[in-house]
């Protein structure tokens, strides 16, 4: 199968990508947060062929991406008040709602469990894919299973080349991490993945403290400990002990960091923002150049510990699990 990539900027292309997903085809597509691997979520067999082109497991959930707030309905039961509070709030936006699925919905978009996760995504182009064409799509991030999510349609070609029909060209994504997901399937609203929208933001529309916990045991996507890894393992520690293992290294490291850090012979640099938005926007591109760099391994300086870089540290986290 020879991939074809199709552009936001043409709409023969865009109705093409229509086409695929109504006749029960993938396509990579752009959202604001990572690029999705997009499938006809009302058809099962559409969705099954996600989980075999990702090698993911089919017990794992996915999201459903959703053109509008009534969908909630459609798609959830017994859903609280808190849920259409958020979803007023931030949506079209990079927030998920995990939620008591609706009977009819096949337990192969949830991963065999009772909930769902649902999210009305805010890219232009996809957003209005949604609306006009009258799609609701289960979209997991467009990679293989466990490797870097991509944030651009090149990204998503390296890894996704023959294994679906088309990819959706949107350019960069503006957040470049998955969406928060937040689970109101309990008595409180608790955050069970970081992401661009903060546990302060959520609390700031409902009056009141949200959970976090750094660990739980909730199925949701991306919570595994090993994920969004490159091909070359990654490192994570403080420049100080990075600066340490340079000595006697025989073959070159990329390293990534957001503090001034000299030149070195055995070092390809890749420096970072200081500001956590912006640092997110660019960490898996800058991954991904740096596994595709002739480099023995890829190094990373810890970010700085604060509540606005709790989503960068979990997908550090996760990267550089062994």
């Amino acid at each position: 199968m020879n991939t074809m990539l199709l552009s936001t900027e043409s709409d023969s292309d865009i109705k093409l990508c229509a086409d695929f997903l109504h006749n029960g085809q993938l396509v990579a597509v752009p959202t604001e947060t990572v690029y999705g691997l997009a499938a006809d979520a009302t058809n099962p067999e559409a969705v099954n062929a996600i989980f075999a082109a990702k090698g993911r497991p089919a017990n794992h959930p996915l999201i459903v991406h959703v053109s509008d707030i009534a969908a909630i309905g459609q798609w959830a039961k017994n859903v609280s008040n808190t849920a259409f509070a958020l979803a007023d709030a931030f949506w079209p936006g990079p927030l998920t709602l995990l939620l008591h699925k609706a009977d009819h919905v096949s337990s192969v978009v949830t991963g065999g469990l009772n909930t769902i996760g649902l999210r009305m995504p805010s890219h232009p182009v996809l957003l209005s894919l949604l609306q006009q064409y009258e799609l609701t799509v289960a979209a997991p991030s467009a990679n293989l299973y466990k490797k870097l999510s991509p944030t651009s349609a090149r990204q998503v070609l390296a890894g996704m080349q023959g294994k679906i029909p088309a990819v959706l060209d949107g350019g960069d994504c503006q957040y470049g991490l998955e969406s928060t997901i937040v689970d109101l399937t309990g008595d409180k609203p608790v955050i069970v993945r970081s992401g661009p929208v903060s546990a302060a933001d959520i609390a700031a529309v409902l009056g009141e403290a949200v959970a976090q916990p750094k660990q739980h045991s909730v199925a949701v996507p991306g919570n595994i400990d090993a994920h969004y890894q490159p091909d070359k393992t990654l490192y994570c520690a403080h420049l100080a002990e990075l600066t340490i293992k340079l000595d006697g290294l025989k073959r070159p490291v990329a390293l990534l960091h957001y503090s001034h850090f000299p030149a070195h012979p055995m070092v390809i640099s890749y420096p970072m923002p200081t500001n956590a938005a912006m640092y997110g926007q660019q960490l898996y591109r800058t991954l991904f150049r740096a596994d595709q760099s002739a480099v023995a391994a890829i190094w990373c300086e810890l970010p700085p510990v604060e509540d606005g870089w709790r989503a960068i540290h979990d997908r550090l986290t996760r990267a550089s699990y062994t």
